[in-house]
């Protein structure tokens, strides 16, 4: 069957482009891309295609939505130059990352879980910060310095700096020194900005969803956001199954 493919009938880019909705520029771009394989040329020098080719194209297009168009194209630029173990590792390497994303949602619900009523009653804006550097810890139940904060987070001190200036966290001042001084609804909020970047949220998409986890004191402003991203997860696993059936199809195709 991938003989006949390979030896079948002709295709003009056209053809190819009409199937999905692309334009031949499109297509011959995707060929110089090494998505699909070599053209064969007509005695005048046009491009002529083959069902092998089209089958190239649908694999490609249904690896997309679940790998990015980047991936997409170095799987299928393996697949053609006969490098199959390197995109089959790429395609390792996705799934790998949809499962970090997975957990990754695990943990903002699981620091959402621990968020407390405490959140509502939180004071408002605080002075700005004096110049020098900040202590390694603090006193109080739960209370912590920027530099032990940040390296529990695993991120920098200016992290929590651009933070605190996007509203996403709101630390107090020391009245004597003037050092940062984070609370346990502020380490809270600062573990759930972490993970909701992590997730991709930006910092305009974060900084409201915090206020109102802080206003309502729960978890019921963001169930909305939860929602979109779990399905938007699912949505991902399912283009990566439907996207290795289409390359399953194509590997066959070329025998």
């Amino acid at each position: 069957m991938g003989q006949n493919l390979k030896t079948g009938r002709q295709l003009r880019p056209v053809d190819l482009a009409r199937e999905h909705g692309l334009s031949t520029q499109a297509v011959r771009n995707y060929e110089e891309a090494g998505i699909l394989p070599a053209a064969g040329r007509t005695a005048h020098g046009y491009r002529t295609y083959t069902p092998l080719h089209a089958a190239a194209l649908r694999a490609f297009l249904a690896l997309v939505p679940g790998h990015g168009h980047p991936t997409a194209t170095s799987i299928m630029r393996g697949v053609n130059e006969g490098a199959v173990d390197e995109a089959f590792h790429l395609i390792d390497v996705s799934h790998a990352q949809l499962l970090d994303d997975r957990r990754t949602l695990q943990a903002v619900e699981s620091s959402l879980r621990d968020l407390g009523p405490t959140t509502a009653s939180e004071p408002g804006a605080r002075a700005e910060p004096g110049a020098g550097a900040e202590p390694i810890e603090a006193s109080g139940p739960g209370s912590t310095f920027i530099g032990p904060l940040a390296e529990k987070l695993g991120i920098r001190p200016a992290t929590l700096r651009k933070w605190e200036r996007a509203g996403l966290v709101r630390p107090r001042r020391d009245p004597l020194t003037g050092y940062r001084v984070y609370d346990e609804a502020d380490v809270r909020d600062a573990r759930l900005a972490h993970q909701l970047r992590r997730g991709g949220y930006l910092l305009e998409q974060i900084a409201p969803l915090i206020a109102q986890v802080r206003a309502a004191g729960g978890l019921e402003p963001l169930e909305a956001a939860l929602r979109d991203w779990r399905g938007r997860l699912s949505t991902r696993g399912r283009a990566m199954l439907t996207g290795a059936a289409e390359l399953e199809a194509y590997l066959r195709e070329r025998g």
